[in-house]
């Protein structure tokens, strides 16, 4: 979970992930928003890559970049449930109750 964390820590790439949730995109599309170099922004695909938050899939030469809802869904139930938010917490407190 740290690598998801360190991913998130950046804002370009919680920008990334912000732009993905509406389908995929090119990595030029998500580039051409952002004012740095390709190789940056190479460099943060790779890091939301690396933790899982995102996958590449080669179409023709041209990357197309979505993301990986399941990973994305896992680290927030995990997240929340360390908060004691949700159906972790949840289920915690009915055995708690019948015990």
């Amino acid at each position: 979970m740290n690598a998801v964390f360190d991913a998130l820590a950046h804002p370009t790439r919680r920008q990334v992930l912000e732009m993905l949730k509406g389908g995929g995109k090119t990595a030029g599309e998500l580039a051409d928003a952002f004012s740095v170099s390709k190789p940056t922004m190479s460099a943060h695909f790779a890091k939301l890559k690396a933790a899982g938050l995102i996958q590449g899939e080669n179409r023709g030469g041209t990357i197309v970049y979505t993301l990986n809802l399941s990973v994305v869904e896992d680290v927030v139930m995990a997240f929340m449930g360390r908060l004691g938010i949700g159906e972790a917490s949840e289920g915690a407190a009915e055995c708690a109750n019948t015990h």
